[in-house]
């Protein structure tokens, strides 16, 4: 764990994406850790569903799920931190480990530290939600087929009897929880849905296997109590680094195209004010020039056309949430989520390259999405509400369904143009996918951007009619 390798950097940082997810959160992270030392990466939203793509300089590439995107950071890996916010499904933490392993990390289970509070996710889980999702038929969700927002919801709905991490090293109690949820759950695996339990249903987990193998979990990881983060962020600056995307937020994204997860900057926030530690990070906003989306719900700029042009390395076509759609640089929804997240310090801009690839292309500049239009073309404007609100939140689905996007030619430097339209300094240009490809623009630096920008928040726009 000592890594003899440069100074300690100067705060803690908050990494979250402020699109549709997979706008590069995974190489921003390994970014950070390569230029300074960080004493962890912590997860504090969502589970396995999560797949942050890191490519190394010398081309290894992983896609991160449960461990941290620093994992792969020169000098050492940096420890991973599931916190009590964070979904933990084992079996997936296993599989991540054996590829890294591969990669040349000696013993990742040794990198791991994970909250007793954190909520197990389950094949049962995954089951149903894949039942779930089968009996929407053509009006899927655009779920992973993970079960995380099966373990979520079963753990509000029953939170006494919800199987968590600590729950892995007394086997007599996880038993006792699994027999539980497994009889709970087959309702919905099974016949409570029409549709659910029909072609592709999958065959019922075997209860004993699992026990087992969540106890050898629990002896290969770090078990750790509620006291640990607090220890951990006074020890070194750490890493929290988001999952999903902002617009795919449980309560401000579009229900009921929504991910049960908090992928705001609110959790990170909570963990360190639960530290005695309030605002004590730098929160960075993560975009590509171009806007993307995978599985169903609303992108009002999408252009099939761009994504011919934008071919995606590590984002293909999924069983669960199906092609990886493509589109111009939404300016609207940016906004939207930065006031959804409360303002970002700085931006990381990924995919400085596609502007030149989009004119290299079609001969023509890259566009952006400057507002939207409903069917008349009236203005249509959007804004997250204070209190959740979902009947509103599905009220603004149907009206972005049925938007037009209004599409103008971004000015010359893209990348800049987009830092000024968010009102932001922009601290990471990216490239290419790794490291190696980022580069700080030479009028700002991380460490003065956070401090210029901090507590600001994007102009304000109005509700969905």
């Amino acid at each position: 764990m000592n890594r003899a390798r440069g100074p300690w950097a100067d705060e803690h940082a908050i990494v979250v994406d402020l699109g549709f997810g997979d706008a590069g959160k995974g190489v921003n992270v390994d970014l950070l850790c390569a230029r300074g030392r960080y004493g962890a990466v912590v997860r504090a939203n969502g589970g396995a569903q999560a797949a942050h793509n890191v490519v190394t300089p010398d081309g290894r590439h992983h896609t991160f799920a449960q461990f941290g995107s620093g994992t792969l950071a020169p000098g050492g890996p940096v420890p991973t931190h599931l916190s009590h916010l964070a979904v933990v499904d084992p079996f997936a933490l296993a599989a991540e480990a054996r590829h890294l392993s591969e990669l040349g990390i000696a013993d990742p289970f040794a990198l791991v530290t994970v909250d007793r509070r954190a909520l197990l996710s389950t094949p049962w889980h995954q089951a149903a939600n894949r039942a779930r999702e089968r009996a929407r038929g053509t009006d899927r969700h655009g779920s992973c087929g993970m079960g995380v927002g099966e373990t979520m919801a079963y753990a509000l709905a029953h939170p006494q009897d919800a199987p968590t991490a600590g729950d892995c090293a007394h086997p007599a109690r996880l038993r006792r929880k699994l027999r539980l949820l497994a009889d709970h759950l087959a309702q919905v695996a099974g016949s409570g849905q029409e549709g659910a339990g029909g072609e592709g249903a999958e065959e019922p987990p075997n209860l004993e296997e699992c026990v087992a193998a969540y106890a050898a979990f629990a002896q290969r990881v770090r078990l750790v109590d509620e006291d640990h983060l607090a220890h951990l962020l006074a020890a070194a600056p750490v890493v929290f680094e988001g999952a999903q995307g902002v617009l795919l937020d449980e309560w401000h994204r579009f229900h009921p195209y929504t991910t049960w997860s908090t992928t705001t900057t609110a959790n990170p926030l909570a963990l360190l004010a639960e530290a005695g530690r309030p605002g004590q990070a730098r929160r960075i906003g993560v975009v590509r020039t171009y806007t993307t989306r995978h599985g169903a719900g609303p992108l009002v700029a999408e252009d099939p056309a761009l994504g011919a042009v934008l071919p995606e390395p590590h984002n293909g076509t999924h069983p669960w949430q199906g092609p990886f759609r493509v589109g111009h640089f939404d300016l609207v929804a940016h906004r939207y989520a930065l006031a959804a997240t409360g303002g970002v310090d700085s931006l990381a801009v990924t995919h400085a390259d596609a502007p030149d690839r989009v004119r290299a292309a079609t001969g023509a500049g890259p566009l952006w999405c400057t507002a939207y239009t409903d069917p008349a073309d009236a203005p249509l404007v959007i804004a997250p509400r204070a209190v959740p609100d979902l009947v509103h939140q599905e009220r603004a689905t149907a009206a972005l369904m049925a938007a037009r996007p209004v599409l103008e030619a971004i000015p010359d430097e893209p990348v800049a143009a987009i830092g000024d339209a968010l009102g932001l300094p922009v601290e990471a240009v990216f490239s290419g996918p790794t490291r190696e490809d980022a580069r700080v623009p030479s009028r700002v630096r991380p460490s003065s951007a956070a401090g210029a920008a901090r507590g600001r928040a994007p102009s304000p726009q109005t509700t969905v009619r």
